[in-house]
């Protein structure tokens, strides 16, 4: 299923799409209390999972408070993360040589372990909501394209073979990205973290949803042109592998967002750079999951 975060006369509720996406059926027509994607990550039961599906496939007119998508505003799926995001870095090899490119720096070609960073993110910003420019201490702001992985229960040790158990559902992030303050902080964080920097959504697809591992194409556009195009099962780390290093030596908490990696095709990859700058459409968008589309302002 696609479960989402909508607003309706001011009011913000969780809900399910149907199956063409046209309606939006509230979860608390179907007798469920919950008021935040955080409780629903935690609390859901298989159950619940299993009617949330059959009602998805139900006529719109059969279900009580059911809204078209055009009269909902659409959020982001989790509002504000209850902790920092964890983002894999130059997880792609064809992202890993542009970035070398851009920085001047020689690639080897090996990648033996993952490199991980934390993002911070005190709201996340939903599919058609702005992208902020900070154009006082921006001069290089750029997009990237990426899988969003929701952790569903605790995960502590977990092996390679069991980490799909922990797995809620998945949905597209941008990870938005300052370079000029990234590059002079040597550390990514700040210029990682930058309010407004964390589109996210449409939705969070529930991982039964989608085949596992997920091959899901990966593209994103800005004023509609092609940049990134690629596919999920090109990770260099995959979902298994970051979950079971992690967790071995902290533990994942249900609602901890990870997001998997850019491919190629960012704005400092091309030769010269194209960053992003106010006025231009992003669009980030993932096979059976969505898009998001963001302006920058």
């Amino acid at each position: 299923m696609k479960i989402l975060t909508y607003e309706v006369e001011g009011r913000i509720r969780l809900g399910i799409w149907n199956r063409e996406e046209t309606w939006i059926y509230p979860v608390e027509s179907f007798g469920m209390e919950y008021r935040q994607m955080q409780e629903v990550i935690r609390g859901i039961s298989e159950s619940e999972i299993q009617l949330l599906n059959h009602m998805a496939a139900k006529d719109p007119y059969e279900i009580r408070g059911a809204v078209p998508t055009e009269n909902a505003r659409i959020l982001a799926p989790i509002l504000k993360p209850g902790q920092d995001v964890i983002c894999l870095g130059i997880n792609y090899m064809a992202h890993a040589e542009e970035s070398a490119r851009y920085k001047k720096e020689a690639f080897g070609g090996e990648r033996p372990h993952a490199i991980y960073f934390s993002k911070r993110v005190n709201r996340c910003i939903g599919p058609d909501e702005g992208i902020p420019a900070h154009a006082d201490m921006v001069d290089s702001l750029d997009y990237e394209a990426e899988l969003a992985v929701i952790i569903g229960r605790d995960a502590a040790r977990v092996s390679k073979e069991d980490a799909r158990k922990y797995i809620f559902g998945y949905s597209v992030v941008n990870d938005v990205s300052a370079r000029n303050v990234q590059t002079r902080h040597k550390q990514w964080y700040f210029g990682k973290s930058l309010d407004g920097f964390f589109p996210m959504g449409p939705c969070i697809v529930t991982a039964e949803e989608i085949s596992y591992p997920p091959r899901l194409a990966i593209r994103s556009y800005v004023n509609g042109e092609l940049r990134q195009n690629s596919t999920t099962d090109l990770l260099i780390f995959d979902i298994d592998h970051v979950i079971s290093e992690l967790s071995q030596g902290m533990t994942l908490e249900a609602g901890t967002i990870i997001a998997m990696g850019t491919p190629a095709g960012v704005g400092m990859g091309f030769d010269p750079p194209r960053f992003l700058k106010v006025g231009d459409q992003v669009c980030c968008a993932i096979e059976k999951i969505g898009k998001i589309n963001n302006p920058v302002v």
